[in-house]
């Protein structure tokens, strides 16, 4: 029997990259599961077919712009008018901007603390009077190594991951006495994606050095294992967390970094 056989579980930015990863291993683990994101909708719809037909589980698919609380709070509503409930809230959305303070823009700082932080808050405070009720409720916040330690250039993305954890920490001491509802954090280094892959390369032609070069001395110059994480390491983790063994698991961030966070 599958560790989360009936559970319906909603995953934002799920069309490609983190958040299709985990919505796959939720999805084969029993849950049925609401992608989200952005993308061309035959392609999403394909996606959401092939997961259905591999696993077995319902899959939807229901799009909203998570730059705004009314639409976050709409998405979790929507995803419990389709399933039925949302017993899983993976909050995965994200985007990132790169520049030095004094010229980084106002509306790139304010739509990635929108997407990255407060949508967290939006679809995190629709899910859980449901979750407390059922007995049963798991949001799972997916943060960043850069939620615990600082880089530079990312000041915007930075402030919203330490806000991310620091929300997990208290939302956890919130839900610390209902029944078996829990909030946590994962917070990942690098991780390889389509969109990181992408980026060795441009990186490989602006500083002329081969592809591997830049994984080990540019990309991961403050990761110790000099490897990528994973998709599916934090896949894993998320149904960790998600299923019954995971249940004592409460307002904590859990550093998947190859060691970045030892230093």
């Amino acid at each position: 029997m599958a560790s989360l056989q009936g559970k319906n579980a909603l995953v934002t930015g799920s069309t490609s990259g983190i958040g299709l990863g985990i919505a796959r291993s939720l999805a084969a683990e029993g849950a049925n599961v609401i992608l989200n994101g952005f993308g061309d909708l035959d392609e999403i719809n394909k996606l959401c077919a092939e997961i259905a037909s591999e696993t077995g589980v319902k899959v939807h698919y229901i799009p909203a712009d998570l730059s705004s609380g009314d639409e976050a709070t709409k998405l979790v509503e929507d995803s419990i008018k389709t399933l039925g409930s949302v017993d899983i809230l993976v909050n995965n959305a994200g985007i990132q901007h790169v520049s030095a303070v004094e010229e980084f823009p106002a509306d790139k700082w304010e739509k990635i603390i929108a997407i990255n932080l407060s949508s967290c808050f939006y679809t995190s405070q629709a899910a859980l009077p449901a979750m407390r009720s059922a007995g049963y409720g798991r949001i799972v916040n997916i943060a960043s190594v850069h939620g615990l330690v600082a880089s530079p250039f990312k000041s915007a993305y930075v402030a919203a991951k330490h806000g991310v954890i620091g929300f997990t920490k208290t939302l956890g001491l919130e839900t610390a006495e209902d029944e078996n509802v829990t909030v946590n954090a994962i917070c990942p280094g690098y991780v390889k994606t389509p969109l990181v892959e992408g980026q060795i390369k441009d990186q490989a032609k602006v500083h002329g050095m081969s592809e591997e070069d830049v994984i080990r001395n540019v990309m991961l110059a403050a990761q110790p294992n000099k490897r990528f994480v994973e998709v599916s390491e934090l896949a894993s983790m998320c149904v960790l967390l998600c299923s019954d063994q995971g249940k004592s698991f409460n307002g904590t961030s859990v550093a998947i970094d190859g060691g970045w966070t030892a230093r």
